[in-house]
């Protein structure tokens, strides 16, 4: 399910001429069985909204006062959200002889054409207030509070996500809920301007109109709805956004080792957790151990437990990277097995986590993984599965693929081989002049090419891939000595440290006087930092071989980690 939380207003939505009807009632106590979490945020009073509808408590939280009051009509306790009304305001409105005029905890209510008075006397009093309309009704609260305060003060109160929430409503004063909201519905009588705005417009007025879309939310209808307004952008072909879906994603990135997959899950993520979608990153080669903006979980000395990450999942505003690096190669998937299922239960309860991404996915769920606990995507939100060897991934973690980015120079020639694995025919390419990525839906008879657009920030990339992975043949490093008598691979940092040791002075200093330690790690190692602190090495006079040795280890070591262990079986480390 989408969506768990129903966040509806009162009065024109649940309500009619300020009762709400049998019908609707039934309709709510239903997906309250079903455990969605419903929410009523309504510009009334308290004490107003409490003598004329009876059953608050079948809602977990009320917020009044169009956002300035949260009230738990089962704890029946009240919390006040904003600074109470100036009393000079209040008392020069009833000396105008303003009728009606309602004073709550936070909010000042009246009635058009009041607001003539209302305006004037904020004026000339010098307050700093807001005046919000609805239909003939005049609020008038502390600046910035609103109903989407409100909703957000109760959702952070239920450790709930906008992003899992449906919200209704009828009038002007509810546009700013419907908007926070992940999906933004009106009943039918609503005005013309909000349901212009809104994502889905019912076929019913009031009562009737919540309990069709009640029906909707239980019978998985809601779900399939499209809010392009949460389309994640991926990149543009032709002057148009390529967008893929919040929801539902089951995506495969996939392309040759140093093709740019790190680079579009960079670019998907930040977008993703910049939205406040909350993402559960797992990192099996330490990749993500500096990303900003998420709570990493492990070191290389800890594997973090499977309840640890999900007692920080609790809270939606958390996202958190799993880093695996310091947890052997052969107990990944046993690890994962435990955590996905975890997941989904997660998911099922609360309405979060919303993305599962998952690096070097073939680690976790390699071929020989013959059932995955996931039906669909859907029920881990989306999922997106990163990896240079996708036929060395488990054939059901392949069924949950419903769209594929390709990278690299041949995208056909990585498409053809995830249809061939599914059974498909390959589909044709349409190439376009500018495009780095090719992006294939499961089944079409088409992929396209675009250009992706890239993430505002780069992170540090294949910290683990240069410590312990197998590099190309061309960016790998090369002991030959003064006389090229030697051909030494060093296939990652960690050998090159393990060869340092061995090789001979003449070797070692002959590379060191050239500057080949740097211009290596400079140029095919891309980090231009370290390449910094190793030519000042390369150029201080009179250090020993063996302390020149020490001093390049003891760089490395610093920036980058070792393995948990050999990983002569892992895909990544055959010569090529």
């Amino acid at each position: 399910m989408r969506y768990n939380v129903l966040a509806c207003d009162y009065d024109g939505t649940v309500a009619s001429h300020g009762q709400v009807d049998e019908e609707t009632i039934e309709a709510l106590e239903r997906l309250s069985r079903a455990g969605v979490k419903l929410l009523l945020v309504t510009g009334r009073e308290l004490d107003d909204l409490l003598s004329v509808f009876p059953h608050p408590a079948l809602f977990d939280l009320v917020v009044a006062e169009n956002g300035g009051l949260l009230y738990d009509p089962r704890q029946r306790t009240c919390d006040v959200l904003a600074a109470p009304p100036p009393p000079e305001l209040t008392d020069r409105l009833r000396a105008e002889g303003v009728e009606p005029l309602g004073v709550g905890q936070v909010l000042v209510a009246t009635r058009e054409p009041y607001d003539v008075q209302v305006l004037a006397a904020i004026r000339d009093l010098g307050l700093e207030l807001q005046v919000i309309y609805n239909k003939g009704a005049v609020m008038v609260l502390p600046p910035g509070v609103n109903k989407a305060t409100g909703l957000a003060a109760a959702l952070d109160r239920l450790s709930l996500s906008p992003h899992s929430v449906v919200a209704v409503g009828d009038g002007e004063n509810d546009h700013a809920f419907l908007t926070a909201a992940e999906l933004g519905a009106t009943v039918a009588n609503a005005l013309p301007a909000l349901k212009d705005a809104c994502d889905l417009c019912l076929s019913q007025e009031a009562g009737s109109g919540v309990a069709e879309l009640a029906g909707m939310l239980l019978g998985g209808e809601l779900d399939a709805v499209e809010v392009p307004r949460h389309g994640v952008l991926l990149g543009h072909t032709d002057g148009q956004d390529v967008r893929l879906p919040p929801y539902g994603a089951g995506l495969l990135v996939a392309g040759p080792s140093g093709s740019g997959k790190s680079t579009v899950t960079t670019a998907l993520l930040e977008r993703l957790v910049g939205d406040g979608y909350q993402c559960v990153i797992v990192d099996p080669e330490g990749d993500y151990a500096e990303y900003p903006g998420v709570t990493v979980l492990g070191d290389p000395d800890r594997v973090p437990g499977v309840d640890e990450v999900l007692r920080v999942l609790e809270q939606p505003g958390h996202s958190v990277v799993v880093n695996l690096i310091g947890q052997q190669l052969r107990d990944r998937p046993e690890y994962f097995a435990e955590l996905l299922p975890r997941l989904t239960g997660l998911r099922a309860t609360h309405g979060h986590p919303h993305w599962l991404i998952i690096d070097e996915a073939h680690h976790l769920m390699p071929t020989e993984v013959r059932q995955v606990p996931v039906r669909e995507a859907g029920d881990l939100g989306s999922l997106l599965m990163i990896t240079v060897h996708p036929e060395a991934m488990s054939p059901s973690a392949l069924r949950l693929v419903n769209s594929t980015i390709a990278v690299g120079k041949e995208p056909e020639v990585t498409l053809a081989a995830f249809a061939t694995a599914l059974g498909q025919e390959p589909p044709e390419l349409l190439t376009s002049q500018d495009g780095d990525i090719a992006l294939w839906h499961t089944g079409d008879d088409t992929a396209r090419q675009l250009r992706l657009t890239p993430a505002r920030v780069q992170r540090t990339r294949h910290r683990r891939k240069y410590a312990a992975g197998t590099m190309a043949k061309d960016k790998s490093f090369y002991f030959t000595g003064p006389e090229e008598r030697l051909r030494l691979r060093a296939r990652n940092l960690h050998t090159f440290v393990e060869l340092a040791e061995g090789v001979d002075d003449d070797t070692w200093l002959h590379h060191l006087r050239q500057g080949d330690y740097s211009g290596w790690i400079r140029d095919k190692l891309g980090d231009a930092e370290l390449a910094g602190e190793v030519e000042a090495v390369e150029r201080e006079d009179g250090l020993s071989p063996e302390e020149s040795r020490r001093r390049l280890a003891d760089l490395i070591g610093e920036r980058y980690t070792l393995p948990a262990e050999p990983t002569d079986h892992d895909p990544d480390h055959k010569d090529r």
